[in-house]
């Protein structure tokens, strides 16, 4: 970085870049999953797993929202000299970090399975659903605040990091058009040419 500039990743991005694989690993692992009877049988696996999807949806939306508002209340400018990541390149950092507990809980919902037919894949899908609501959340704070919230690369472990984790001691701010991800971490859409 030059002159003492910081890298900046996009908060809502980071927590939106789990939500596409976990859902979707749990959707196929629920589909799989319903195949085999299990010991408790499909309709008490697939009822347990909506109620399982509800509950970790809700969970993982709510969790930790008192540390990213406490947080976000002290936000910076971003210096002249901070570098702003790319969405793309936050959410691949993310999932490349990541790739190895997907897997293994893929395979977990997937076992599970044989016990409670589809629960695990559900659980696992409420929890995607849940860093999507999240996102949301930072999102229309953001809108609210008319300020993106950006963290510091290097304040992220290696696997692309816990946004709201203990290393974080502050955010940075932004306009809103700044970056290339619209507030609550999704692509930014281009206006279509007359």
């Amino acid at each position: 970085m030059a002159r003492g500039g910081q890298g900046l990743a996009r908060v809502a991005v980071v927590v939106r870049a789990g939500a596409a694989p976990l859902w979707w690993c749990g959707v196929f692992a629920a589909a799989i999953g319903v195949l085999p009877p299990g010991v408790t049988g499909r309709r008490i696996g697939v009822l347990g797993g909506a109620a399982l999807f509800l509950v970790s949806a809700a969970v993982v939306a709510l969790l930790r929202r008192g540390r990213y508002a406490a947080i976000a209340r002290g936000v910076a400018r971003a210096g002249k000299y901070d570098t702003l990541q790319d969405r793309a390149v936050t959410v691949r950092a993310w999932r490349r970090g990541h790739r190895w507990w997907l897997l293994l809980a893929f395979a977990a919902a997937l076992g599970s399975s044989f016990a409670v037919p589809a629960a695990g894949g559900m659980l696992l899908a409420g929890t995607g659903a849940g860093l999507r609501l999240k996102a949301a959340w930072l999102g229309r704070r953001e809108r609210v605040e008319q300020t993106l919230l950006w963290v510091r690369v290097d304040w992220l472990d290696g696997r692309g990091g816990n946004p709201a984790g203990m290393a974080v001691k502050a955010l940075r701010g932004t306009g809103v058009a700044a970056g290339d991800a619209a507030p609550g971490g999704a692509r930014r859409r281009t206006a279509a040419l007359a």
